[in-house]
């Protein structure tokens, strides 16, 4: 599941209306709702303010609202956004500017759908991952050969010491434990710190 990291807004024109989507993590129905308050001042002449969220852990709270557009046109799709990217504790909210051409039933799918799907593309995203936590102490001259293999693995170096050995914090998704036993033929043991669940930025 994913959330977005902050606060992000992208804006498509669709035969000459004006879609602003505005995206955002929330934990409740009160921050959704609080949110929602925030863009319809921010946007107060706009013709349109559409919006669906969901939050919990297994999206047990999950709302939609067309505000104005024909039923099913607009709160839907954009909640199918949302579940289609497997977004969670996410709130979208287009605001719509009329520009004068009808849509029509199928137009209006298509424009709060793509609208929310461009939003997402454009803002930061994040993932929930279980992620180990580990300490290992060694010779200077096994620094090479440890950093390569960090840089080649996906493993963030939390933290380095330099004394008379060198200690690294390292913290990666995968237990690499075996690997560093087969790197230095069992002389610098990886020693496991903690377990922790961590938001990471998903990659494209």
């Amino acid at each position: 599941m994913y959330r977005v990291k902050e606060e992000s807004n992208h804006t498509i024109i669709i035969d000459k209306s004006k879609f602003i989507c505005y995206v955002n993590r929330v934990f409740s129905e009160e921050e959704a709702k609080e949110y929602l308050l925030q863009i319809k001042k921010l946007h107060p002449n706009a013709t349109h303010h559409c919006y669906a969220f969901l939050i919990g852990e297994h999206d047990e709270i999950q709302r939609s609202n067309d505000n104005g557009e024909p039923s099913g046109t607009a709160g839907v799709p954009i909640l199918e956004c949302l579940r289609k990217n497997d977004m969670n504790d996410t709130i979208a909210i287009v605001v719509r500017y009329f520009g004068g051409i009808k849509l029509g039933a199928g137009g209006l799918i298509r424009a709060y759908s793509k609208s929310t799907s461009e939003a997402l593309k454009h803002a930061v995203i994040t993932q929930k991952c279980d992620t180990f936590r580990f300490q290992i102490t060694f010779d200077y001259s096994f620094i090479g050969k440890l950093d390569y293999y960090i840089s080649q693995n996906n493993i963030i170096v939390l933290d380095k010491q330099y004394e008379e050995k060198v200690t690294y914090v390292l913290r990666s998704t995968d237990d690499f434990t075996k690997d560093i036993d087969e790197l230095s033929n069992g002389t610098f043991p990886l020693e496991l710190i903690t377990k922790e669940v961590v938001e990471i930025e998903k990659k494209d």
